[in-house]
């Protein structure tokens, strides 16, 4: 099936809604609800958000936390770093979890099947408020950004609780790490209130305007 020019793969519906695998010439989209999330031919700012969180923590070899696999850019480029020495990915979805292990498991390198990686399926909110494991990085990439959430439950991630939630996950010295498709001055206010150091970095958008924002920040 064609979909504004794409090849539809497969097609799911899930307690979210409906997601989407779909083929456009060599390489894959994902698509939620109708909206667009990650591609293999845009990786740039995902593999950002992991070196810029890794490039400010301190520690020598790093723990890292992961939220969401998409096409698996920002997995790869943590598990091929020589300061990674174990990296945790959750992902909500069983069939991203599915993809990434067959329709793209070349455009990661298989990073699944790596001996540092571990997956876990599982709602990141929820996951985050019972888990006793605590990381030096944390990277999160489930959403368009703090002012454009794919799911209004994502929402928690960003505001006062959610940070809060966050900072508990971090050993000291530990940096959590953002994506977002927007700058969002709120967000940087809040993360300023929380955090010792908090930077930021550009990504040119791969289609143009606004470029990609990835947050850094450091306890």
């Amino acid at each position: 099936m064609k979909f504004g020019g794409a090849e539809i793969i497969e097609r799911f519906a899930t307690p979210r809604g409906d997601i989407q695998l779909q083929r456009r010439g060599m390489h894959y989209e994902i698509i939620s609800n109708g909206t667009f999330v990650m591609a293999t031919y845009n990786g740039e700012s995902e593999k950002k958000l992991v070196r810029a969180a890794l490039d400010a923590c301190e520690t020598e070899r790093c723990s890292v936390l992961i939220g969401g696999l998409g096409v698996g850019f920002s997995l790869a480029e943590a598990v091929r770093s020589p300061r990674t020495r174990r990296v945790t990915v959750v992902e909500i979805e069983p069939q991203i979890i599915r993809w990434n292990r067959t329709f793209l498991a070349a455009f990661s390198d298989r990073a699944l099947e790596d001996e540092k990686t571990e997956i876990v399926h599982a709602d990141l909110i929820r996951w985050i408020s019972d888990t006793e494991e605590t990381f030096d990085v944390v990277c999160l990439d489930i959403d368009n950004g703090p002012d454009w959430t794919v799911f209004r439950e994502n929402d928690v991630l960003y505001d006062d609780d959610g940070l809060t939630r966050l900072v508990r996950l971090l050993n000291p010295g530990g940096v959590v790490s953002f994506w977002s498709a927007s700058a969002s001055p709120l967000f940087e206010k809040r993360l300023r209130a929380r955090f010792r150091s908090v930077g930021t970095a550009t990504v040119d958008h791969f289609r143009g305007g606004e470029p990609d924002i990835v947050y850094v920040a450091k306890l």
